[in-house]
């Protein structure tokens, strides 16, 4: 008996099941490609970006940051078109826009969290119903019902907790995986905002600022 076989067996509460399953994947693939392209080599970014705005060289900040595409660039990117009203006010928009970035990277992972707790649910669902028509089985054959009367419709009634189990272990899985690499993406994106803030505050006030005298703190 194939795969394919015993999975049709499990009953109409499959339908779902294969629905969200579906639905997760999606999410989870989208997710991780997102985040990869989200990802930034923080130090090469940093020493570069620096350079730029100790000359003041705004313009050629804002392109570089474009041609990185990552989160923190596109953070940056906002705060520096604000640079000609002031410290404050790139400090605002770089927060603004690092909520805007966060929740971009978050779309979908909600969904995920649902699919991995529903999942087991539905599963556990099929089981139930499957007994109760086991049950409804004896009740039919008057109490006279032998073992393989049953043993049938009870094996099909528990496909659907072990595939509702399964897709909520992955989905959990990749969830718990997905959030983990977000935080990291949110940890890189203030490190690399604090920076930049701290360079334009000093530019502001006049004072010269080294990039020797600068460290990379991750």
């Amino acid at each position: 008996m194939s795969l394919l076989s015993i999975l049709s067996k499990g009953g109409w509460l499959m339908i779902p099941l294969v629905i969200i399953s579906f639905l997760a994947v999606v999410i989870i693939v989208d997710r991780y490609i997102t985040i990869k392209k989200s990802k930034l080599n923080v130090p090469a970014f940093l020493v570069k970006i620096r350079g730029m705005l100790i000359k003041e060289d705004i313009s050629g900040a804002m392109s570089y940051c474009i041609e990185e595409k990552s989160a923190a660039a596109n953070i940056i990117k906002s705060g520096l078109k604000k640079y000609h009203l002031g410290h404050e006010r790139v400090k605002e928009s770089i927060e603004n826009a690092g909520r805007q970035e966060i929740a971009k990277l978050e779309k979908g992972l909600s969904v995920v969290a649902t699919i991995a707790g529903i999942a087991p649910l539905i599963g556990f669902l099929g089981t139930v119903t499957g007994m109760i028509q086991a049950f409804m089985r004896i009740q039919d054959l008057q109490g006279s019902a032998n073992p393989s009367d049953l043993a049938g419709g009870i094996w099909e009634a528990l496909i659907t907790t072990a595939v509702g189990l399964a897709i909520g272990i992955i989905a959990l899985a990749f969830y718990n995986y997905l959030t983990s690499s977000i935080n990291k993406l949110v940890l890189d994106m203030e490190v690399v905002s604090n920076d930049v803030l701290d360079i334009i505050e000093e530019t502001n006030r006049g004072n010269t600022v080294k990039e020797e005298d600068l460290e990379i703190e991750l």
